[in-house]
């Protein structure tokens, strides 16, 4: 037997129905390229073509194989929710507090070195996104903005002052007096830098700060020339707040980073500080013990991104174990792997109080300046807020160990 022909009827469509089609959509406001980004991932690609190979690398890029990095995101993708239905989740509130002060997300923009490289507008550029999206952000001591600069072009906002403690101890101390005296309210004392890991990429690139000008990078000129104008029409790149003299970039890291620090540094910080302190690169239930008996109102479970030592503990993996030991004295952060709200709503269900977050903020900026790191914040509370309504809680504190595991058996 032969089809049956299905007769449709046809009609002309009204013209009201024809404005629904063609109507601008509302994102037009912002730059087409990043309009279309739905996703961190779609954040990172966009970066990737808008930015030298070295600069993208640099950001993208962790220590020796790379090892630590792939396993925090596989750590991340083993997340299992385990949502509850039939709860009225017509509000969800996804704010919170950090240290005593209020967050509309449990979430902290890290810090960064070099940041006036992934784009010209730099460390103003982050701030002012956070400030906007109401989140703490953290300037580091590598930074290319000072403190005093960063208050004066964002006043408002949370800021926090990442600090390394260097060989030069009276130098760091002024750097502390300089960020209290700017307003910021937190320290965040980095300690897992005794030297720097081996970040094979950017030796493969050749990568230095500010760039060299050599056949690679004559070439990276010619494809991207607005980086490169940048670049050349703006201050030159190094260390804002402790380079006052343009020493050579190994030297500055050098100092910067001191194999001799020890938890004496630590109670020494703890004496003199009198805000809240976070210690930032714990990775150990021991050190984690050590730390907060030193008076640390808050730890950052953290191997650095994987930019430091290969094969180092995944935080995500023991965050339960750090949560036990120590939950009940301290704040517990996360960092590392984050590229989504659902991840930062996982490790909040398994107990941190937020998550720092700088590699995706950071495709943001490369992407599109301060525009793409709005869209990156967006982005990420877009993330938090369906991934909350659609496991059934309404607030960050419903989020509890009940509702999320690891895949079974692959922990």
């Amino acid at each position: 037997m032969g089809r049956r022909r299905v007769s449709v009827a046809r009609r002309l469509p009204r013209p009201a129905e024809l404005w629904s089609y063609l109507r601008p959509p509302a994102t037009t406001v912002r730059p087409r390229r990043l309009a279309r980004a739905a996703s961190i991932a779609d954040l990172r690609e966009l970066a990737r073509r808008r930015v030298p190979r070295a600069v993208f690398d640099y950001v993208d890029g962790a220590a020796e194989t790379e090892t630590s990095l792939t396993r925090a995101r596989a750590a991340f993708a083993d997340v299992e929710f385990r949502p509850r239905v039939l709860r009225d989740v017509s509000a969800v509130d996804p704010s919170t507090t950090l240290l005593g002060r209020p967050s509309a997300l449990p979430i902290v923009f890290a810090p960064t070195g070099f940041t006036r490289m992934m784009h010209v507008a730099g460390e103003p550029a982050v701030a002012g996104a956070a400030a906007g999206l109401g989140i703490p952000y953290a300037l580091s001591t590598m930074g290319t903005t000072t403190p005093e600069a960063l208050a004066e072009a964002v006043p408002g906002g949370e800021r926090w002052f990442q600090l390394y403690l260097g060989r030069d101890r009276p130098a760091a101390a002024k750097l502390v007096d300089r960020a209290a005296a700017s307003g910021f309210s937190t320290l965040v004392l980095t300690v897992d830098t005794a030297t720097s890991g081996a970040r094979l990429r950017d030796v493969r690139n050749g990568m230095t700060v500010p760039p060299s000008l050599t056949p690679r990078t004559l070439l990276d000129m010619a494809t991207h020339p607005g980086w490169w104008f940048n670049v050349l029409t703006t201050e030159p790149l190094g260390f804002a707040s402790v380079d006052p003299t343009g020493a050579a970039f190994g030297d500055v890291v050098g100092d910067l980073l001191d194999p001799a620090l020890t938890f004496e540094d630590l109670a020494a910080l703890r004496r003199s500080w009198t805000g809240p302190l976070v210690v930032k690169g714990v990775q150990t239930v021991e050190d984690a013990r050590a730390v907060v008996d030193l008076g640390a109102d808050a730890i950052v479970l953290s191997n650095h991104g994987g930019r430091q030592l290969d094969r180092a503990p995944t935080p995500l993996e023991w965050l339960p174990e750090a949560v036990a030991e120590v939950g009940d004295r301290t704040e517990i952060y996360v960092d590392g792997g984050v590229l989504g709200g659902a991840d930062v709503v996982a490790a909040v269900a398994l107990g941190a109080r937020a998550v720092l977050v700088g590699r995706a903020y950071l495709y943001g900026l490369m992407a599109g300046g301060r525009a793409g790191v709005e869209h990156a914040g967006r982005i990420l509370r877009e993330d938090v807020v369906r991934t909350m309504t659609l496991l059934g809680v309404t607030s960050v504190a419903e989020l509890n160990p009940d509702l999320v595991r690891f895949r079974k058996g692959q922990r």
